[in-house]
């Protein structure tokens, strides 16, 4: 297995994670960070696993995917999470991004 797509792997079992994460941080009450989080989580799993195979800059599936990314790095702030999880969910939001990043900048 190459590098790439244990990348491709990691991000898109991060988006399954965002999938769940309104039910295992406990935040499924708010509607509009339950959807953001599975919308969001689900586009991360999606493009993730269309995106094994593909490299460079011109692959639509990573900016895709890292776009999802940029957006779980922006939603502990536009929900107002606490402390803790906004630092485990910014984490997550960062990992991703760079996740893409290295796969678009990555030799074919």
């Amino acid at each position: 297995m190459t590098k790439n797509a244990v990348r491709n792997l990691l991000a898109a079992l991060i988006g399954l994670w965002f999938v769940g994460a309104p039910w295992l941080l406990g935040f499924s009450g708010h509607s509009g960070a339950l959807w953001s989080s599975m919308g969001a989580g689900f586009i991360e799993l999606a493009f993730s696993l269309l995106a094994l195979g593909k490299t460079g800059w011109s692959s639509w599936q990573h900016w895709i995917a890292f776009l999802a990314g940029v957006w779980f790095m922006m939603m502990p702030f536009v929900f107002s999470f606490g402390l803790g999880m906004t630092f485990f969910i910014l984490v997550l939001g960062v990992v991703t991004v760079l996740l893409n990043f290295y796969n678009m900048n990555a030799e074919s």
